[in-house]
C-alpha cells in the first residue's frame, strides 16, 4: 500500500489520517487500534451495498462481535431520531466503553457516529473511514460532531476526535458527479483562506479532478487535510483561528436552513457561500474584485451554483439575515462572517445589515 500520512497534533488527542488506494478493507489499516471485544460499523443504505461487508471482513479478526447499521441517507435524516437508532443499536448489544464506532460514509455519517461516540457512556472511541471527497477532505478531520435542528445547522452536538481517519481515495471513484462537485466547493476554500498556490494548483487541475484523476485527488485530498490538521493544532475548539474554515458556510448554512435540509447539497451551499462572502469581501474593501470574480469563476467552474435561490417571497434578505443570526459564529445577535483579506488569508468580522442586503439582493435570483 502507498499510504501517505498527515497528522494531527493535539497532544494526547492526536492520531493520524491515512490517504492512500486500498486501505479501508485491509485488516493492516486497523492494527494499531486498541483491543476490544466488539465494533459497529454505522454507514447508510447508499454506502453500505458498496462496502460496509468488505470492511467487516476486514474488521472480523480483530474484534469478535461486529456489527453494522444502516441508516437513511441524507442530510434531512441529521436528527435526534436517527442519532437514537445508533444508541438502540449499541444498548441492545451490550456495547461497553471499549466498544469502537466505525463511521463509513460521508459527513452526515461521519458526524452522528462522533456525536454518538462522545455520548455513549460519556465517550467511547471511533474511526473515520469517509466515503466522499467533502467528508475526506473537512468533515471527518477536525472532531466536530453534531446534528442538525430545524433552526440550525449543527447547533447539537461536541468536539471528539476520532483514534484515526482512513481517506481511501478508491471509494472516491464511485461517487456521483454532483457529489463530486460538492466535494470540491470544501477543497477549493482551502485556496483563498490560506494557501494562494493551492487555489492556483487547483484552478490548473479542476478538469483532472472532476474526471477523478488519482494524482490529482490524492494531491488535493493530502494539502487539504494537512491545511485542516494545521489549523485545528492551533485552535481545536474554534476559539478564534479555526472560524476561517467556515468560510461560505455562513451564507451557505442559511440556504441549507432556508430550502429545507437535503434540498442542496452541503457543498453546493458553501460553493454559493463563497461567492456571497467573496463579494462582501469586495464590498468592504478587503479584496479587489479580480479576486471575487476569480473564485466565482473557479466554483463555476467545478459544477456548483453560484446564484443563491430565494428563501422568501418578500424581505428575501430579511429571511436571510434572519436564519443567519442561528449561526455559531454569532454573538449577541451580530453575524460574524469569514471574510478575505487578500493575502492568502481569512478574517471574521462583522458587517452593516444594509450591506449584507445588498449582496443578497445581488446574488439571488426571484423570480
Amino acid at each position: 500500500m502507498n499510504v501517505r500520512t498527515v497528522s494531527i497534533d493535539l497532544q494526547q488527542r492526536s492520531y493520524n489520517i491515512a490517504i492512500g488506494d486500498s486501505l479501508f478493507d485491509n485488516p493492516a489499516t486497523y492494527a494499531e487500534l486498541p483491543i476490544a471485544s466488539s465494533a459497529l460499523i454505522v454507514t447508510n443504505n447508499t454506502v453500505a451495498p458498496l462496502y460496509a461487508q468488505r470492511l467487516q471482513r476486514a474488521l472480523q479478526g480483530k474484534y469478535a462481535n461486529v456489527q453494522t447499521l444502516i441508516l437513511p441517507d441524507g442530510e434531512e435524516y441529521k436528527t435526534w431520531q436517527t442519532l437514537n437508532q445508533i444508541f438502540d443499536v449499541l444498548l441492545q448489544n451490550g456495547c461497553d466503553r471499549k466498544t469502537i464506532l466505525f463511521a463509513l460514509g460521508g459527513g452526515v455519517v461521519g458526524d452522528m457516529t462522533g456525536f454518538a461516540a462522545a455520548s455513549y457512556m460519556r465517550g467511547v472511541p471511533f474511526v473515520q473511514v469517509p466515503t466522499t471527497l467533502l467528508a475526506q477532505v473537512d468533515s471527518s478531520v477536525g472532531g466536530k460532531t453534531g446534528i442538525n435542528h430545524p433552526l440550525g445547522k449543527n447547533m447539537i452536538g461536541a468536539f471528539y476526535q476520532p483514534l484515526k481517519v482512513v481517506c481511501d481515495l478508491a471509494t472516491l471513484k464511485t461517487l456521483p458527479a454532483r457529489e463530486l462537485s460538492a466535494g470540491l466547493a470544501e477543497v477549493i476554500k482551502y485556496g483563498p483562506i490560506a494557501d494562494l498556490d493551492f487555489l492556483s494548483w487547483i484552478e490548473n487541475n479542476v478538469d483532472a479532478l472532476m474526471a477523478c484523476e488519482p494524482a490529482a485527488l490524492a494531491h488535493a485530498v493530502r494539502r487539504s487535510c494537512e491545511i485542516k490538521a494545521w489549523v485545528v493544532a492551533q485552535d481545536e475548539r474554534e476559539a478564534g483561528l479555526r472560524a476561517i474554515l467556515n468560510f461560505g458556510h455562513t451564507f451557505g448554512h442559511a440556504i441549507e436552513a432556508g430550502l429545507g435540509y437535503g434540498s442542496w447539497l452541503h457543498g453546493e451551499a458553501v460553493g454559493c457561500g463563497m461567492v456571497m462572502a467573496a463579494q462582501l469581501s469586495y464590498r468592504l474593501g478587503l479584496v479587489e474584485l479580480a479576486l471575487a470574480q476569480r473564485l466565482t469563476a473557479l466554483i463555476r467552474k467545478a459544477g456548483l451554483p453560484v446564484t443563491a435561490p430565494c428563501l422568501a417571497e418578500t424581505d428575501n434578505a430579511g429571511r436571510y439575515l434572519e436564519l443567519m443570526r442561528v449561526d455559531k459564529k454569532a454573538q449577541s445577535g451580530e453575524i460574524r462572517f469569514v471574510l478575505l483579506d487578500g493575502s492568502g488569508g481569512a478574517v471574521l468580522r462583522g458587517a452593516p445589515d444594509a450591506l449584507v442586503r445588498e449582496v443578497i439582493d445581488a446574488s439571488c435570483i426571484c423570480l
